[in-house]
């Protein structure tokens, strides 16, 4: 299991994602999670992947793949499409086939080969815009008035999102927000695990504007889950029914 979360604001985009990769209680492993494609002051493109790791690994590496490919067109390439909209099409198509050909392989083993995506990103001179990607390859984009996505175990972090979070929250918030969100998906999913990948892409930078792995001894990420439990816990006692 994975959480990974995606926040469309005014200020930008806010991204985070957890690393941990569980097959069975004596098979958990790191892997990341985040993608990023850019090309600085131009486009921007982050992706984050939830589900089966055979098929988030795969289409991937066909994404990469393609933006490397010397004939790579707009059809083909995230990095050369005109539109946002088209990145999320290419995304899709690629998540879609490569379920599809994993599939028919694992159909006989029944192991799931579901996996999501979130892909976020801004070409120059276009909107910043933020999509999830299902497993069929059909797609739904944040708005304004739910300007935030999540994939993998989103249950326990979703409702500290729902009250906080706008379009006009700004970065320092939103950075806030996700990592207290995060906070309480680790508290309660033991699937879900540090490190974790944090990303903030400021509006019309067209590149990650600020990029760091938060480890599990982080004094910072610690100090604040302390603080918000005991925020919790004073909140709770205040309260009279």
């Amino acid at each position: 299991m994975t959480y990974c979360v995606g926040l469309l604001l005014n200020e930008g985009m806010v991204l985070l994602s957890d690393t941990r990769t569980n097959a069975g209680l004596d098979n958990i492993a790191t892997y990341r999670k985040m993608f990023v494609f850019e090309e600085p002051g131009e486009r921007v493109v982050a992706i984050l992947t939830a589900g089966s790791l055979s098929v988030t690994q795969t289409t991937m590496a066909r994404l990469h793949e393609a933006v490397e490919d010397h004939e790579a067109t707009s059809e083909s390439s995230i990095m050369l499409a005109p539109t946002m909209l088209k990145v999320a099409e290419i995304v899709g198509n690629t998540l879609s086939s490569v379920r599809q050909d994993i599939d028919s392989k694992m159909e006989a083993s029944k192991v799931s080969t579901a996996a999501s995506m979130i892909v976020a990103g801004q070409r120059k001179g276009g909107a910043m815009r933020m999509f999830l990607i299902y497993p069929e390859g059909n797609f739904i984009e944040a708005t304004e008035d739910t300007p935030y996505l999540q994939i993998g175990e989103h249950k326990y972090g979703k409702p500290i999102l729902d009250r906080v979070v706008t379009p006009a929250t700004s970065l320092d918030d939103a950075r806030k927000a996700v990592l207290l969100s995060m906070d309480s998906t680790l508290r309660s999913n033991l699937s879900v695990g540090m490190p974790l990948d944090f990303a903030v892409i400021a509006k019309d930078a067209c590149r990650v504007t600020t990029r760091r792995r938060i480890e599990k001894k982080d004094p910072d990420f610690a100090r604040m889950s302390e603080a918000w439990s005991e925020a919790l816990r004073e909140g709770f006692t205040r309260i009279a029914i």
